[in-house]
């Protein structure tokens, strides 16, 4: 385990040392994020799960970071120009940036200006130019002159090529380059020649000009979106006064030239390795940066709203009506149980053309009778209104909530294998459908099922670094996933697939298992499913639940390697193990420090006591109904100063988008969400969250609605 890597990601993170190495040790074991940061507290110092996750992001990155090294040095090796210094300084770079700069003089390379000058027996000039002292300057030159070389000038056009090449691959000059751009560098943007017809969406970049180092993320990824499909032309603007000195004062470090002449060749040179090799370099690197820094930042505001749209609150187990609304080709209707499973399916057609509105009142009424329907979910896609006020005319049960949701990924879900594996004698409609119904139902065990990228949230998915983003999306998906916890019993395999050190593959096992011999009656059952051994069972276990389970620890958040800790606190009470799950009086009157081990402390103790008291509690609030305006139907129906209620539907780096009731939704600004500044929306706002707004302005022909929050 490298020292100098354990340094760095705790400078970074701003913990121990021997935090960071503990918790490399239980990732190399095989520990997942989730079981690390809720049953390991005492080896790790309580590292959170973010923390544990920086930390096995990071360790990541330095794994590759020492393949690469290995091949650098096996490449250089080859070439016999591996030193002592040069393998020490590999060894001892952090930076995949850096450790490629290393290696530019020694990465084999297309023929070159400077190559064909070498050809020519030019290098023993140019070498001699770059220790600043050349004796008698002109007799030197002179001596080069051949019948390949018949002019002085060619002489020293070759020399100086050689020279700007060894200037532009100078690790120390690279990077101080680097670091110049990346601070004082402006990104500019230009529309393409004959482009106007084409890039109107970028028309805010036709002539544009902003500093590298505060560009927002979006902002970037809009400009380089815009050059990938060839409307703008995209560069960096650096001061070439500043550059020379960058790479003179690497240069000369304070030394003299022994002659004006060969100053004269050498600034001649630096000139041209500034311009011709290192600018383009350095432009492209410090953009390739910047990019990476933005996607990261897209990253985390799509995580967090993934998040938050995973942790929305949920009905829970009721019976459910729910309705994919449309004009022409009807409203899908269906019904499920209060597990979710299909019960009944039909179709109404209550709005124009057809316009069959006493047929559809007939036919939902009886439904949700029949069925005794306890909510309503309906879609938000097209006609979602007109359908929300149809069904609130009907006579329904007063006890029977409306909700709208979001449609976003539904038609994803019910077009793709996972759909056609549930319901394969039912169309893509009807599975649309059932996965409104069951998100309304619960959010994360449905939206598990569909891709992250088509659920309507976060910014410029398409654009940023796609490995990352998964990488990311599958570590917040599996983070709310072993936060609620998983119901052993009714959970699909695509839910179970996500808790802590399962997969796709045992899970699949597991509900085989689930079908064959019935329900799991203990936890400890899990060790007859087919290749779940002793390490994933320490893993799992202690994210799912059992309801009804003999052992009430079954249904709770308490790991099982702490069952007989806890039977010796029930048996220290003078009460069974039943009488003390869930008895907040009995819980809170336990002596912690009587169970203070070498192996268990406070902080295992305290969640183990916080889950007694409330066990198998769910983290998520609860769900709210929200009313939209009345009198807004289209955006037609928008005028300037009106005050709407709303709902966060997608959360970004420059505002938040709300839903208002109509097709379009409307964004709140971060100059428009409170009197002071806002750096960050996630600061004040949540997705799902109901808000107030104020219409500031509307423009209908790009359906564009800026809104204030109030």
């Amino acid at each position: 385990m490298e020292k100098n890597y354990i340094r760095y990601i705790s400078g970074l993170l701003s913990v121990n040392d021997w935090q960071v190495e503990h918790c490399v040790q239980l990732l190399e074991e095989g520990a997942t994020v989730p079981f690390i940061s809720r049953y390991r507290k005492e080896r790790t110092g309580q590292l959170d799960e973010v923390q544990v996750a920086e930390i096995k992001h990071w360790w990541g990155k330095f794994e590759e970071l020492d393949k690469r090294k290995e091949a650098i040095i096996k490449s250089i090796e080859g070439q016999g120009k591996l030193t002592p210094d040069l393998e020490k300084e590999i060894a001892a770079t952090l930076h995949m940036q850096q450790l490629e700069d290393l290696y530019i003089p020694f990465r084999p390379k297309r023929r070159t200006r400077a190559t064909i000058a070498k050809e020519k027996g030019l290098e023993p000039l140019a070498l001699q130019m770059l220790t600043l002292n050349v004796e008698n300057f002109d007799r030197t030159v002179d001596s080069y002159i051949s019948a390949e070389l018949p002019q002085r000038e060619d002489v020293l056009q070759g020399a100086r090529d050689i020279v700007a090449e060894v200037v532009s691959e100078r690790a120390d000059i690279r990077g101080e380059m680097r670091s110049f751009y990346l601070k004082s560098a402006r990104i500019v943007s230009k529309l393409g020649r004959g482009k106007e017809d084409e890039g109107e969406k970028f028309a805010n970049y036709y002539d544009f000009s902003e500093p590298l180092s505060r560009i927002p993320a979006h902002r970037l990824l809009a400009l380089l979106r815009g050059s990938q499909e060839g409307v703008l032309n995209v560069k960096l603007d650096a001061d070439d006064t500043i550059s020379k000195k960058i790479v003179n004062r690497f240069l000369y470090n304070g030394v003299k030239c022994n002659t004006f002449k060969l100053f004269e060749q050498l600034d001649m040179a630096v000139e041209d390795s500034i311009k011709r090799l290192l600018h383009p370099s350095i432009e492209n690197e410090a953009i390739a940066a910047a990019k990476e820094k933005a996607d990261l930042e897209s990253i985390r505001v799509f995580g967090e709203n993934l998040r938050q749209l995973l942790l929305a609150a949920p009905v829970g187990e009721k019976r459910t009506l729910a309705i994919d609304p449309g004009f022409r080709t009807g409203c899908k209707v269906v019904c499920l149980g209060s597990n979710g499973e299909l019960l009944h399916n039909d179709t109404i057609y209550p709005h124009p053309p057809a316009n069959e509105k006493v047929m559809a009142m007939k036919k939902i009424s009886n439904m949700v009778q029949s069925y005794k329907i306890e909510v309503i979910a309906i879609g938000n896609g097209t006609a979602a209104r007109e359908t929300e006020n149809f069904i609130k005319r009907l006579a329904l049960p007063a006890d029977v909530k409306v909700f709208s949701v979001s449609e976003d990924g539904a038609s994803i879900y019910s077009a793709s294998p996972v759909a056609r594996e549930e319901f394969p004698e039912y169309d893509v409609t009807v599975r649309g459908a059932v996965s409104i119904g069951r998100r309304l139902m619960d959010p994360l065990a449905e939206l598990v099922k569909i891709d992250p990228k088509s659920l309507g949230i976060g910014q410029y998915q398409h654009d940023v670094d796609q490995t990352l983003l998964k990488d990311k999306l599958d570590d917040v998906v599996v983070s709310c996933v072993n936060s609620v916890g998983v119901n052993l019993n009714t959970a699909s395999k695509h839910l179970l697939s996500y808790v802590s050190g399962i997969g796709p593959a045992l899970a699949q096992n597991i509900v085989d298992y689930r079908n064959e011999i019935g329900a799991f009656s203990s936890r400890q059952q899990l060790l007859k499913v087919k290749r779940l051994g002793a390490k994933v069972f320490e893993q799992a276990a202690g994210f799912l639940r059992i309801p009804g389970a003999e052992n009430p620890l079954d249904n709770s958040a308490v790991h099982p390697e702490r069952y007989p800790l806890v039977e010796q606190m029930a048996a220290d009470c003078r009460i069974s193990l039943g009488e003390l799950v869930g008895n907040k009086e009995k819980v809170s009157a336990i002596d912690l420090q009587r169970y203070v081990s070498d192996e268990v402390g406070l902080p295992t103790l305290n969640d183990i006591m916080q889950e007694l008291a409330k066990p198998g509690r769910d983290p998520r609030s609860t769900v709210k109904v929200l009313e939209f305006a009345a009198d807004i139907h289209t955006i037609e129906d928008l005028r300037s100063g009106m005050e709407l209620p709303g709902i966060v539907t997608n959360i970004t780096n420059f505002g938040a988008f709300v839903d208002i009731g109509i097709k379009q939704n409307g964004l709140i600004h971060v100059s428009n969400m409170g009197a002071k500044f806002v750096s960050n929306p996630n600061d004040v706002l949540k997705l799902h969250q109901h808000v107030k707004v104020a219409v500031l302005e509307v423009d209908v022909k790009r359906g564009r609605i800026q809104l204030k929050l109030l």
